[in-house]
């Protein structure tokens, strides 16, 4: 009975961490793989992901209610942060994005990206916001 009741534990966790990136993931041509969903620390989601952009691609303008790192695992962006100087980064690199703060990412070069992202934010607001 326990191991049935653990299984389908875990089974919501993973489907709730997939519809926590149903909204966010509506950008054409980026595919978001949700790898784990906790709630910690007290009043915020984590949610760590793989998210995948195709040569050209970008992820548009958006925000966060919380803080957002991340490495790059394959392929070359540029992260553009309001209020930065404008960011290069390649496999090995990784990058901060404070919460609530305007960015975008763009893949540079003709080879697609994949990263690592995690994301640390209020669980009363929704994981990301379009922003003009």
């Amino acid at each position: 009975m326990l191991k049935k009741t653990l299984f389908a534990l875990s089974f919501a966790s993973l489907a709730f961490a997939s519809l926590a990136f149903a909204a966010f993931a509506q950008q054409p041509g980026i595919k978001r793989t949700p790898l784990q969903k906790i709630e910690f620390p007290e009043g915020y989601t984590t949610v760590t992901t793989i998210a995948e952009l195709p040569p050209g691609g970008a992820a548009g303008r958006h925000t966060h209610p919380g803080v957002e790192t991340g490495y790059v695992m394959e392929g070359e962006i540029d992260l553009l942060v309001e209020g930065q100087p404008d960011k290069h980064l390649k496999v090995g690199d990784s990058y901060v994005i404070p919460a609530g703060v305007v960015h975008d990412a763009k893949t540079h070069g003709d080879k697609p990206l994949k990263i690592i992202g995690i994301y640390i934010f209020d669980k009363t607001k929704p994981l990301a916001t379009p922003a003009p």
